[in-house]
C-alpha cells in the first residue's frame, strides 16, 4: 500500500455523503440544492442588474460583480458531484478529476478573499478621500485590481495540484466530503507529505491570512475617519455604506475558521459535524452574498423591484426608497 502511484495504478478515490443517512439522502439534497438554486438565480440577478443598468457602472458595482462571479464559481465546482452523492449515491471520481475541482474550489475562495479586500479598498477611498474616488478607481484601474486578483488565486494554487500527484496513495481512498479539498486530500496520503503541507500553509498565508489582517487594518482606518467626524447622523450614514461589505466578510471567513478549528481540534467530532461546516463554508457566501447586497444596496434593490413588478400596477413612488437612505 506505500507504493508507489505508479506501480499501484492509477488510485481510485471514493466521495462521502452524510455517513449514516444514506437513506435520506433524496431530503437532505431538497435543502441544499435549494440553496445552490437560490445562489445561482441571486447572483444572476446581481450580474444581470449591473451589467444592464448603466446607472450600476461605478466601481462599487464592478467589484460587486466580480464577488457574484467568484460565487458562481464556487458554486458550479461544487454542484456537479454533491448531486453525484446524494441523488445517485455515485461516489468514486477520477484522480485528476478530484485535483480538477480542488484547484477551482481554493482559486475561487482565494479570489473571493480578494474581492472582498478589493471592496473594502473601495470602502475606504469613499470614506476617507471621497472627492478623489472617481480618480482613484477609475475602470482601468477596476480591471487591473480584478484580474490581480484572479491571476494571484490561479499561480498560488497550480502547483498544489502537481504536488498531489507526486505522492503516494492507496489503491482505495476515501474522502470526507462530496466534493475534493486539498486538506482532505492531504489526509489519505501514504507517503511523506511535508512539502504539500507546507505549501498548502503558505497559499493560505500569503493570501487569505493577509487578507484578513489587510481587511482588519482597512476598518480600524476606516473607524478613525467615521469618529472624526463631527455629526453623528453623518457617522451613522458612512457606517451604514459598509454593513453591506461587513456582512459578506463575516459569511465569509466565520464559516472557514470554523472549518479550520473543526479539522485542528475536532479529530473526536462525529463525522457529519465535519460535513456540515464544510458545506457551510461553501454554500452560505454564494446564499447569502447576492440576498444581503438585494436587500441593503438601494439602487439594486429598486431595479429588482421595477423589473419583477413591471406591468403589475407598481409605480415609480411605491418603491422609491426613503429620503436619506444609503446606497450599500
Amino acid at each position: 500500500m506505500s507504493s508507489s502511484n505508479e506501480s499501484l495504478g492509477p488510485p481510485a478515490f471514493f466521495l462521502t455523503g452524510f455517513p449514516g443517512l444514506e437513506k435520506s439522502h433524496i431530503w437532505i439534497s431538497i435543502p441544499i440544492c435549494s440553496m445552490y438554486l437560490v445562489a445561482i438565480a441571486g447572483n444572476c440577478t446581481i450580474l444581470f442588474m449591473i451589467r444592464t443598468d448603466p446607472t450600476l457602472h461605478a466601481p462599487m458595482y464592478s467589484f460587486l460583480s466580480m464577488l457574484a462571479l467568484s460565487d458562481l464559481g464556487l458554486s458550479s465546482a461544487t454542484l456537479p458531484t454533491m448531486l453525484s452523492v446524494l441523488w445517485f449515491n455515485h461516489r468514486p471520481i477520477h484522480f485528476d478529476a478530484c485535483l480538477t475541482q480542488m484547484y477551482f474550489i481554493h482559486t475561487f475562495s482565494i479570489v473571493e478573499s480578494g474581492i472582498l479586500l478589493s471592496m473594502a479598498f473601495d470602502r475606504l477611498v469613499a470614506i476617507r478621500n471621497p472627492l478623489r474616488y472617481t480618480s482613484v478607481l477609475t475602470n482601468e484601474a477596476v480591471i487591473k485590481i480584478g484580474v490581480g486578483v484572479f491571476l494571484r488565486a490561479a499561480f498560488l494554487v497550480f502547483p498544489a495540484s502537481f504536488l498531489l500527484k507526486r505522492l503516494q496513495y492507496g489503491k482505495i481512498n476515501v474522502l470526507s466530503y462530496s466534493f475534493c479539498l486539498h486538506q482532505d486530500i492531504l489526509s489519505v496520503v501514504r507517503s511523506d507529505r511535508k512539502t504539500s503541507s507546507i505549501y498548502g500553509l503558505m497559499v493560505v498565508l500569503t493570501s487569505m491570512a493577509t487578507d484578513s489582517v489587510l481587511l482588519i487594518v482597512s476598518y480600524i482606518l476606516i473607524l478613525t475617519t467615521v469618529l472624526s467626524i463631527a455629526s453623528t447622523v453623518e457617522r451613522l450614514r458612512a457606517l451604514n455604506t459598509c454593513i453591506s461589505h461587513i456582512c459578506a466578510v463575516l459569511t465569509f471567513y466565520i464559516p472557514m475558521i470554523g472549518l479550520s478549528m473543526i479539522h485542528r481540534y475536532g479529530k473526536n467530532a462525529p463525522p457529519v459535524v465535519h460535513i456540515l461546516m464544510a458545506n457551510v463554508y461553501l454554500l452560505v457566501p454564494p446564499l447569502m452574498n447576492p440576498i444581503v447586497y438585494s436587500v441593503k444596496t438601494k439602487q439594486i434593490r429598486t431595479r429588482i423591484v421595477k423589473k419583477f413588478w413591471k406591468g403589475q400596477g407598481c409605480t415609480t413612488s411605491d418603491i422609491t426608497p426613503m429620503q436619506g437612505e444609503m446606497q450599500w
